[in-house]
């Protein structure tokens, strides 16, 4: 249970930071040709989890109770790409081209194709 409070704390953290970030982005909507907030939270949330992950790897620096309030708690709610860029490199790291490859093209196609899906059901659903 106290990990469970622990990852929370850090969700509530990180959702409320990546609604900061994104809010604070909107003033450059229509000078920016992609979504900047998301963007932002994005590749922040990658270079954190680098960072943290790898202070984590030995557990000297990050205990597990840290590793979860700062990676799955704050870095989860603020960005879940950071945890696939991460998963990402750790297989092209230990080698594993192929398994990098597959993750790449399986969370692309399925999730942007869960999205398209989900519209769609969601268009039904308002005819009903």
């Amino acid at each position: 249970m106290r990990n469970v409070l622990i990852i929370g704390a850090g969700g509530a953290i990180g959702a409320v930071l990546r609604y900061l970030v994104v809010l604070s982005t909107q003033v450059f909507k229509d000078k920016v040709p992609v979504p900047l907030g998301t963007l932002l939270v994005n590749v922040i949330g990658c270079l954190l989890i680098g960072v943290l992950a790898t202070l984590a790897e030995n557990g000297q620096v990050l205990t597990a109770e840290h590793r979860n309030f700062l990676i799955v708690g704050i870095l989860g709610a603020f960005t879940t790409f950071s945890t696939f860029g991460y998963e990402s490199v750790v297989l092209l790291k230990n080698g594993a081209q192929f398994n990098f490859f597959a993750n790449l093209a399986l969370q692309l196609i399925l999730g942007l194709s869960a999205v398209w899906a989900g519209m769609n059901l969601a268009r039904l659903f308002q005819k009903g």
